[in-house]
Order: C-alpha cells, then structure tokens, then sequence
C-alpha cells in the first residue's frame, strides 16, 4: 500500500532525520508535540513503520524490547554499533558476521537465510564523561 506523502509524514521524516541516533516512536511523537504540531502518535508509527518498511529508515529492537528508529543513511544490509548511554549509531560493515549466518545456514539445511545484528555497548565519549564522573580521569 502506496501512503500519501502528507506534511504530518514529511514533518515526522525531518524529525526522525534531525534525531542524534535511534528514537522511539514516543520520544518522537513527545518531540513533535512539544512543537505544537498536532500529529498523533499513531501518525507517527505508521509513518515510522511505512519508512522503514521501504528501507527509508533503519529499526531495531532494545535490549528493553522497545523498537526504536533512525533515519537510514546506507541502503541494503547492514549493522550497528549503538551506545547505550546516548543513543549514538554507527553503522558497520560486518563479513564476518554474513559469512558465519549463511555458513551456519547451510549446515543445518537453511537456505536463504536472513540475520540481524546489533551490537550495543558505550561510546567512547560517554566512556570518558563516566571516568570524568568518576574521578578516573
């Protein structure tokens, strides 16, 4: 199903663009209200939902279950690296990784196979504001 390209779609377009790494659809949705918008949160999923189905935007799961969106910067397969303190995303090139799932596929008598990889952990900046915290610095 083909969706109107409507401004509540493209204002949520630029907010997810304008967004520092993965957001929720609820921390979008809060965003556009306190803008004075008037686009609703179910807006907001549909159309986060429609972007990434066209490859538009990128989704993922947290590791608290939550499925949390970006705007796609790469086309086609690929994985992140995400700080779990401030939601910064890379995306990274992993041939290790599409090699093993389509190795271990194919030992088991799976053809095409399809994966997803994200790995979470803390960013080198968040790193250092902690030791700061800390005093380790």
């Amino acid at each position: 199903m083909v969706q109107r390209n409507t401004w509540q779609r493209e204002r949520v377009r630029e907010a997810l663009s304008g967004a520092p790494g993965f957001v929720s659809a609820q921390s979008l949705h809060a965003t556009l209200r306190d803008e004075n918008t008037g686009i609703g949160l179910a807006t907001v999923y549909r159309t986060l939902a429609g972007l990434a189905a066209r490859g538009d935007a990128d989704s993922l799961q947290s590791p608290d279950g939550e499925n949390l969106f970006r705007a796609c910067e790469t086309r086609g397969h690929h994985h992140h690296l995400i700080c779990r303190s401030c939601g910064k995303a890379v995306e990274i090139a992993a041939t290790d990784v599409e090699e093993w799932a389509q190795r271990t596929a194919a030992q088991h008598g799976f053809s095409e196979a399809e994966h997803v990889v994200d790995i979470f952990g803390i960013c080198t900046d968040c790193a250092h504001a902690r030791a700061r915290e800390r005093g380790d610095e």
